[in-house]
């Protein structure tokens, strides 16, 4: 159990976020240190962090407090400084809002096998408190996770930026921070610099919670389509067939079958509709993930809107995360991004360029 490094970056006062936060002091693990890195000294969640680290003295904890511009990317700029100061080789970065078990460290270390770059799990949504929460909820977990491990099931893994265990040395011979800053989203980077060094990326068995707590519709919509403009931005290749992963497709094409056998259209529905969401509400009750009487209309309703979030995936350009007006580039943008860097411009082309010095106005807004 070799000692660890735990980068927590936080902006903001979020849903649960004294009993995540808390959580990084709970871990049984014999050594590790966690560097919660702030942007603004003004944030409210710094006075929090600070009470946290006064009540468990037995924890080697450090807040960081800081803003620069390494890269574009607000996450990243954020959790440099925490870089820098690893104690360790071994470093985990971990949003503020992940629920670590006492088990955290352990479970990440032992997905680790020679010729593995990344360790990660994707975000898993528990207590949803409302419609929009449990909708979210829909989306999280036996939608995307559902996704993300059967590709990892098949060697196709790829990074998931909730939670990501590495090693720092690995990262630094293919350009540190900056190489998890060469895309809109550092998961992305992550999964291309790993894969282009033919290193593997694995998910831990079951993956961390994330409280959800309130949501409204409006923060439900904006979050996927944001997350999809960034998957269409990244891998184009494998964001085009999403379009199918929902239950449209398979529903319609069974019911056209029964159809033509002569079966009754109406009554095929229903029971290819009871097969398709049994099989799925039978998967959140093995993994044990959130499944209430309102489950199967939320996932019938998930899988309605994803055409809708899908399509806004390709149309939109921009998005606002955490108070950052950010756009997702084109190849030939990131070409272009790529001969500035090389006379001395940053590539963090994807910032809007006038917000880029005015960041704290805005960092209270939601994620």
């Amino acid at each position: 159990m070799p000692p660890v490094t735990i980068l927590r970056p936080v902006c903001g006062r979020e849903n649960y976020i004294d009993e995540t936060l808390r959580s990084s002091f709970q871990l049984d693990y014999p050594h590790y240190e966690v560097l919660f890195c702030a942007a603004d000294r003004s944030d409210p969640v710094v006075p929090l962090v600070r009470r946290l680290i006064r009540e468990y003295p037995h924890v080697r904890a450090r807040l960081l407090i800081g803003d620069e511009v390494v890269n574009g990317n607000p996450k990243l700029d954020n959790v440099a400084k925490g870089w820098r100061e690893a104690s360790y080789d071994w470093i985990v970065m971990a949003d503020a809002n992940v629920l670590m078990p006492c088990d955290y460290v352990q479970r990440l270390l032992a997905k680790w096998r020679p010729g593995t770059g990344l360790v990660c799990s994707p975000p898993v949504g528990f207590f949803p408190s409302g419609f929009a929460a449990e909708l979210e909820c829909a989306f999280l977990n036996t939608y995307q996770a559902r996704w993300q491990f059967a590709a990892d099931s098949v060697g196709m893994g790829f990074a998931q930026g909730k939670t990501m265990l590495m090693k720092r040395s690995d990262f630094e011979r293919e350009g540190g921070l900056h190489a998890l800053g060469s895309e809109v989203a550092e998961d992305a980077a992550a999964t291309k610099t790993l894969t282009k060094a033919g290193l593997r990326i694995r998910l831990v068995d079951m993956p961390f919670e994330q409280p959800v707590g309130e949501r409204t519709l409006k923060e439900v919509w904006r979050r996927q389509v944001r997350w999809a403009q960034m998957r269409r931005s990244t891998f184009p290749f494998f964001y085009a067939p999403e379009i199918l992963t929902s239950s449209l497709l398979p529903l319609a094409s069974g019911v056209f079958a029964a159809a033509m056998l002569g079966l009754p259209p109406g009554s095929s529905a229903v029971v290819l509709l009871v097969l398709w969401y049994g099989t799925e509400a039978s998967l959140a009750q093995a993994a044990e993930w959130h499944l209430s009487w309102r489950s199967p209309l939320l996932w019938m309703l998930r899988d309605l809107m994803i055409p809708a979030v899908w399509t806004n995936g390709w149309l939109g350009s921009q998005f606002v995360w955490r108070g950052n007006r950010m756009r997702v580039m084109t190849g030939a943008q990131k070409a272009a991004g790529q001969r500035l860097a090389s006379v001395g411009e940053p590539i963090g082309l994807r910032f809007d360029m006038i917000k880029l010095f005015s960041r704290r106005a805005g960092r209270a807004s939601t994620n």
